[in-house]
C-alpha cells in the first residue's frame, strides 16, 4: 500500500508539472564561494527547477560575486525589476531597513533550534513589510552557520571580551560587544586574518566554517563556541513580476524554495559543528584541524548573553527601527 501511495503521489506531481506554463526566471544567487551556494542553491536553479517542472521552468542564474555585486544593493535591484529573484544576506540590508535584523539579533538565540523558531515566527511579519514597503515577495528565509568569536588572546568565557578589540559585523553585534565592555571594530572580512595575526584586533566574529576556511586560526589561539548570532538569509522576488506569474508557477516556486530552505537549515546545522571541529581538534573533512583551544559556554555565559540582548541589543534595534518594528519582537515571541 505504501508503494501504491508513493506512486500515486509521483504521478500527481508529474501531471501537475506538465500543466505548468513555460517560464524563465532571472536569478541572482548568494556568494558563489560558499558551500551553501555551490552544493544547494546553484544546482537548484541550474538543474532541479527544470527537472521538477518537467522542463517548463528554466532559470538564468549567476551568483552575485560573478556579477560584481557586493550584497547591499541586491534587494533594491529586485524591487526595481532588474532581476526577478535574488538571494542575499539580510544583514546587508539592515542599514536601510533595520527590520531585517529582527530574527537574528545578537544574543537573541543561543542555538539553532531557537534561531529557527524565531525565523519561522518572523516570516509573516517580514513578508508583509516587504510587500507593503519594498515591492518584494518574500519566498524563503534560511540560515548560515553560527557566528562565533575567534580570539588571539586567552579567554575562558564571554565576560573575557571586556576590554578587547573585536571585529564585528552589523549594528546588533556592535551593541552586544559594547555592552560587554569590548570595543567593536568595523573591518572588511579579507583584512581580519592579518589583523588578528598582527594583534591589531584581539578577536573577530564570523561563521564557524568561514573562520576556518579563511585561516583565521593563524592569528588565533581560542574559539568561543557560543553563537553571537547566526547570519540570516532571504530569497525574494519582484512582487509585480511574481503577481504576473501563473498561479501554478507561484505555487511551484514557493513549494520548491521551501524545500530548498529546509535543506539549507540541515546543511548549516552540520557545517556549524564541523567548523568548530575543524578549528579545534577535529575530525575535519576540510583540511587539517587547526588546534585552537575550545571554550565551551557555561550557564553564566548564557545568562550574560541574554542580559546583553535584553539590556542593549533589543533596545538598540528598536531605536534604529522605530515604528516599523513596534510590537514585532512581541509577536515573534508570542508564537513561540
Amino acid at each position: 500500500m505504501r508503494y501504491l501511495t508513493l506512486a500515486a503521489i509521483l504521478a500527481a506531481q508529474t501531471a501537475a508539472a506538465q500543466t505548468l506554463p513555460e517560464t524563465q526566471v532571472n536569478v541572482v544567487g548568494n556568494l558563489g564561494t560558499t558551500t551553501q551556494s555551490r552544493l544547494l542553491e546553484t544546482p537548484f536553479w541550474t538543474e532541479k527547477v527544470t527537472e521538477l517542472s518537467d522542463g517548463a521552468i528554466t532559470a538564468r542564474f549567476r551568483p552575485m560575486n560573478e556579477l560584481g555585486l557586493k550584497g547591499p544593493e541586491i534587494f533594491g535591484m529586485v524591487s526595481k525589476g532588474v532581476m526577478n529573484v535574488a538571494t542575499g544576506a539580510m544583514g546587508h540590508h539592515s542599514g536601510h531597513d533595520p527590520i531585517n535584523d529582527g530574527n537574528d539579533l545578537a544574543g537573541m538565540s543561543s542555538n539553532f533550534d531557537e534561531f529557527e523558531t524565531a525565523t519561522r515566527a518572523f516570516f509573516p511579519i517580514l513578508e508583509a513589510y516587504y510587500r507593503d514597503r519594498l515591492g518584494l515577495q518574500l519566498l524563503s528565509l534560511h540560515s548560515y552557520q553560527a557566528q562565533v568569536a575567534y580570539c588571539g588572546v586567552p579567554l575562558t568565557g564571554l565576560a573575557d571580551l571586556r576590554g578587547k578589540r573585536v571585529r564585528t559585523s552589523g549594528a546588533s553585534q556592535a551593541d552586544f560587544i559594547a555592552y560587554l565592555g569590548g570595543s567593536p571594530v568595523d573591518m572588511a572580512f579579507g583584512e581580519v586574518q592579518q589583523a588578528l595575526d598582527q594583534g591589531v584586533i584581539d578577536c573577530a566574529i564570523t561563521s564557524t566554517v568561514g573562520g576556518y576556511t579563511a585561516r583565521w586560526y593563524e592569528g588565533s589561539s581560542h574559539i568561543l563556541d557560543l553563537p553571537i548570532n547566526f547570519g540570516a538569509g532571504a530569497t525574494v522576488a519582484n512582487a509585480g513580476w511574481f503577481d504576473g506569474l501563473d498561479p501554478s508557477v507561484q505555487t511551484f516556486l514557493k513549494t520548491e524554495l521551501a524545500s530548498l530552505m529546509d535543506q539549507m537549515w540541515d546543511q548549516n546545522r552540520r557545517e556549524d559543528r564541523e567548523g568548530i571541529a575543524c578549528s579545534t581538534a577535529g575530525p575535519c573533512s576540510l583540511g587539517d584541524p587547526a588546534g585552537l583551544v575550545l571554550v565551551t559556554p557555561t550557564p553564566e555565559d548564557l545568562a550574560l548573553q541574554q542580559q546583553a540582548f535584553t539590556e542593549a541589543v533589543l533596545p538598540g534595534w528598536l531605536a534604529r527601527c522605530g515604528d516599523d518594528c513596534e510590537g514585532v519582537y512581541e509577536k515573534m515571541t508570542a508564537t513561540n
